[in-house]
């Protein structure tokens, strides 16, 4: 397994320079000199060479055996026995991908005196497998990734998808490297290629430049963290008659090498972004960090959360648990309002599935007004406090 260059069909064209990604490679002596540390073989520099001088040698994928994996699970994830809202909209696109694959779809709960759990039959899951016990009242990782692994190696689902949330972006890579499988991280869309029954697994990458599509083909379960509020939740008309099972544990076996001392909210986030059904959002176009006091104070009368593109978080104007876009947190609210943001397509795709889209901008072609419902064309700094203003006088 690597990656060879043929010297001698070499021409020193520089197509491999171009077209490697990492910037790995480079003429040297009009020789290509390829850089074998941080390559990640993804081929590009080989389907660029016009003399097939380079040559990629991949590991023959180890084929799962038989057939033996069915269904399509949902970690429904829970802080404090709440569900995470992130469950429920798995399980919407679950009930897709498994009505596709003509399979069930169940939702796996670990937790303590968990409320709520019918909603996650109501949003479609044939089966909740459920884990109720003191031993899991904090989320302490150790626990949760060996009960979860040996419910994966009991009923052997063949897909698992989980929140990308910051508890979910961290256990559930552990799942995937003990059951010696793939996973893709922070997907932004999911569905089945109904040729091979795979799933296919898109997410953003190189930056949010790029959109690739992942597969897994050769091992099982297909495993997948999802951000939040990438899908819709949708209540079932009809919910199928779920089940929910109460999965038993051996106490004896849990062991934790970390120990949970404390969990510390984020004080700047009045309205969690997320969950926030309102969002006012600013931009570059703000100028300078004192003027996000203008946005505090817009969202202050609306009830609303704060929100930021990705360069006030970049130079440090507002922390990064603000920020909306492919590499930030994806919302769906019910109204989204942009204050001076251009509309980079890294932003827009974390807010463009919102309700209610507001732009205001002094740039007429700003992208931002190509999805927005309504545009303001004009000076934020007079157009924002008058819309606060007005909203504070009723």
């Amino acid at each position: 397994m690597g990656i060879s260059l043929d010297k001698e069909n070499c021409t020193g064209c520089g197509s491999c320079e171009s077209a490697c990604p990492f910037g790995l490679i480079t003429i040297i002596d009009d020789k290509a000199s390829i850089k074998v540390e941080g390559c990640n073989l993804c081929g590009a520099c080989q389907d660029a060479c016009p003399t097939e001088a380079i040559k990629i040698e991949k590991a023959m994928a180890t084929v799962t055996p038989g057939n033996d994996y069915h269904g399509v699970w949902v970690f429904a994830e829970q802080r404090n026995g709440e569900i995470k809202t992130v469950g429920c909209e798995l399980l919407s696109k679950g009930r897709e991908l498994a009505d596709t694959l003509k399979t069930e779809l169940c939702a796996v709960c670990i937790g303590h005196n968990v409320k709520g759990i019918e909603q996650l039959t109501a949003c479609g899951a044939d089966k909740v497998y459920l884990i109720d016990d003191p031993a899991f009242s904090n989320q302490s990782e150790d626990p949760y990734v060996a009960e979860l692994v040996r419910l994966i190696k009991l009923y052997k689902p063949e897909i698992v998808l989980a929140g990308a949330t910051p508890f979910g972006r961290s256990f559930f890579p552990r799942v995937a490297a003990i059951l010696k499988t793939g996973l893709t991280a922070d997907c932004t869309g999911l569905d089945i290629d109904t040729e091979k029954n795979l799933l296919r697994q898109t997410r953003p990458t190189f930056g949010g430049n790029v959109m690739a599509t992942i597969i897994c083909p050769s091992r099982r379960p297909q495993m997948s963290t999802v951000r939040p509020r990438v899908f819709k939740k949708k209540l079932m008309p009809v919910p199928p008659a779920g089940k929910i099972i109460k999965v038993d544990f051996d106490k004896a076996v849990l062991t934790s090498r970390t120990k949970l001392l404390n969990f510390v909210a984020d004080l700047t986030e009045k309205v969690k972004l997320e969950d926030a059904d309102i969002i006012v959002s600013g931009g570059r176009g703000l100028g300078k960090p004192e003027n996000f006091q203008l946005i505090r104070e817009l969202a202050a009368a609306l009830g609303a959360a704060v929100g930021s593109s990705r360069p006030c978080v970049d130079e440090g104007w507002i922390p990064y648990s603000h920020q909306v876009g492919q590499t930030g947190k994806t919302v769906c609210p019910k109204l989204y309002i942009a204050v001076g943001i251009s509309g980079a397509v890294q932003h827009m795709a974390g807010m463009q599935t919102s309700d209610c889209i507001i732009a205001i901008n002094d740039d007429p072609e700003a992208p931002i007004f190509q999805i927005a419902t309504y545009g303001i064309v004009g000076d934020l700094f007079k157009i924002v406090p008058l819309i606060t203003e007005q909203l504070k006088n009723g």
